[in-house]
């Protein structure tokens, strides 16, 4: 899977009680995960014995689990419980029938690719150590949204500042089409011409 070489190959089931047991879930969290998982199975493991780089200040393993679904699409909250009870970094990979979805967190925040057909899509897996390696997976998976290069944390906070004001713009969009009052339609516009050089400004 992902064209990962074979030494770094698992392939071990991981049954759910064991998430049950790890993670601090709640009774809707269990139920989810019952209800819209249908298996995981921890396929690889990128570590300095498996691919021959070295260990990151931060990053010491990157984990690849597949989660085979029983519907297409997953609460995000279901990963965040996974990658909070297992004390490595994770590289999710989605599965529904013939189809698959790649999701990483980077700085806090989950990123995904769109579907893709299952053995059509592959990573690069590039990095002088595995903090690098880490950092590029999640800027491919991220899909432009935080850029090539400069720190991770700082690209993370600069792509949630983009979504707030593209939330904002919309939302403001909205509002000129349905005011009637000129003076108020001037007023709105400008705080929208505002928002939209903020959002400029951020690249």
């Amino acid at each position: 899977m992902l064209g990962l070489p074979r030494s770094t190959e698992v392939n071990r089931r991981v049954a759910k009680e064991k998430l049950y047991a790890n993670a601090t879930l709640t009774t809707q969290l269990r139920d989810m995960i019952k209800d819209q998982i249908e298996s995981v199975v921890w396929r690889n493991k990128l570590a300095d014995s498996t691919v021959g780089v070295a260990a990151g200040e931060t990053v010491k393993e990157i984990q690849v689990f597949e989660v085979a679904l029983r519907q297409r699409g997953l609460d995000k909250r279901v990963l965040l419980a996974i990658a909070k009870a297992i004390p490595y970094k994770i590289l999710f990979v989605l599965t529904f029938g013939d189809e698959a979805q790649s999701w990483m967190e980077a700085s806090g925040t989950f990123y995904n690719t769109d579907w893709f057909p299952l053995g059509g899509f592959t990573l690069k897996f590039e990095g002088l150590n595995l903090d690098a390696v880490y950092e590029n997976l999640s800027r491919q998976i991220a899909g432009g949204r935080l850029g090539t290069e400069g720190d991770i944390a700082e690209a993370v906070d600069r792509d949630k500042q983009r979504q707030k004001l593209e939330r904002d713009i919309a939302a403001l969009e909205k509002k000129v089409l349905r005011e009637k009052q000129f003076n108020r339609q001037v007023e709105l516009n400008s705080e929208l011409k505002r928002l939209r050089v903020e959002l400029e400004g951020l690249g």
